[in-house]
């Protein structure tokens, strides 16, 4: 099956002539000619004056449920990825400001979508939201309407293909934000897509507008760390993300490098914008309420320490889960910034503990895996060459990161193909 190796990529914009020979990548490649094709078929031919922007999906070495408490996180881009691929303009009018989005994805070929949308235009019920994936492409669209000169609107014509996995935790929505907010500041033009901010740093403010995007028309409680890394990834390395000051910094792994990533999808979907993510949440916001009763300095659960976190106890005496929330966002930002110089000084065994004392806190003390995940961490974990493996992403769900070492990389894929079909009757990619 398709256990893969991770790879990163970056963020790919084009305003000029567009060789799809030149992509060295040949998913990508396939994707880039599956979007043009679709547009072509539903649109007509561009005349030259098409744009193609793709962004990453990501996976998250270490630092879950960490972003959305201020914590630490580190993710690398992936090469899966979303293709936006289209036309559009800036269109000045005294009578209207209201734009037009054609768009059509290749997961539903045979239908075009008409929205409209303005500065008027209110968010959708969380129930609307979950009926159409096109809220994803909206929502980034509205946060760029202030950057619009006055009485302007757009009108754009997109087609999309990707194959980031869907609820696979691997940022399938953050890679189709990013790839559409790119198009956008490509129509607006580079100066113009961020007049409307104070902060001129793009990928900073792309990313937190893509995350407003989910947060707001999506309805799903995310923090930043997909939308960050999506943007502002870069080829050979992670992004160790600090999700207070929305700082972050390129973190390499040691040369040459005897390890590889490998992630394993369960084929278990999951969907943060409901169930049991938003609880989280909510359990963390509890927590931290309890965490200011002994210290009112304390804003988020990234300002609490263990120490306090222990002393706080008492406070959640009735309330055992507020204070298991609060042990794992605690120790796992602990575990983050600890991973950082692992991968600097290529200590993969003491990176590889850390991920698994990140799973099982994951599992025990914040109970967001699920039996299929386990499983393949215990079929990973207990591997010959393998240093240490966890659940990645928002969790119910999704894939595995697993360290091994590079010569034993096909043995574990046909190790955890073969076993996790036996133990669950189901395939993993």
């Amino acid at each position: 099956k398709n256990t893969y190796t991770s790879s990163t990529m970056t963020t790919m914009t084009t305003t000029t002539p567009l060789s799809i020979n030149s992509i060295s990548s040949p998913a990508l490649q396939t994707l880039v000619k599956d979007a043009k094709a679709l547009y072509e078929e539903k649109f007509g031919s561009s005349n030259g004056g098409a744009y193609c922007t793709v962004a990453p999906g990501r996976v998250n070495l270490i630092g879950e449920h960490t972003d959305y408490t201020g914590g630490f996180v580190l993710p690398l881009a992936i090469d899966y990825s979303t293709v936006v691929y289209g036309s559009g303009s800036v269109i000045v009018s005294n009578n209207n400001t209201t734009s037009t989005i054609e768009l059509v994805s290749k997961l539903a070929p045979d239908k075009v979508e008409t929205k409209t949308i303005s500065l008027d235009t209110k968010p959708p019920s969380e129930k609307e939201a979950l009926s159409s994936w096109t809220w994803f492409v909206l929502g980034v669209v509205a946060q760029y309407l202030p950057d619009l000169p006055t009485d302007s609107s757009f009108h754009l014509k997109i087609a999309i293909a990707g194959n980031v996995p869907l609820g696979g935790g691997l940022s399938s929505s953050a890679s189709l934000e990013v790839a559409t907010a790119r198009f956008l500041e490509c129509i607006l033009g580079e100066e113009a897509a961020f007049s409307s901010s104070t902060d001129k740093l793009a990928n900073k403010v792309r990313a937190i507008r893509c995350q407003a995007a989910e947060n707001i028309w999506c309805h799903s409680p995310c923090g930043i760390m997909d939308q960050y890394v999506s943007s502002a990834a870069s080829e050979g390395g992670l992004l160790l993300i600090d999700c207070t000051s929305f700082d972050y910094q390129t973190v390499a792994m040691k040369q040459p490098s005897t390890v590889s990533l490998v992630i394993a999808n369960s084929n278990v979907k999951h969907s943060i914008g409901g169930g049991e993510y938003p609880v989280r949440v909510a359990q963390c916001q509890t927590a931290t309420k309890a965490l200011q009763q002994v210290d009112a300095s304390v804003t988020t659960l990234r300002d609490a320490t263990l120490d306090l976190v222990e002393t706080a106890k008492e406070v959640m005496k009735d309330d055992d889960v507020s204070y298991r929330r609060a042990r794992h966002v605690v120790t796992e930002n602990v575990r983050t910034v600890a991973a950082k110089s692992c991968l600097q000084d290529g200590d993969w065994a003491a990176l590889g503990k850390l991920m698994n004392a990140s799973h099982a806190s994951m599992k025990d003390d914040y109970e967001v895996s699920c039996e299929e995940i386990d499983i393949l961490v215990d079929l990973a974990q207990n591997f010959d060459g393998v240093y240490g493996s966890r659940l990645t992403g928002g969790g119910f769900g999704g894939c595995t990161v697993t360290l091994v070492e590079k010569d034993r990389v096909s043995a574990l894929m046909d190790h955890l193909t073969k076993e996790y079909k036996v133990k669950t009757g189901t395939d993993c990619d």
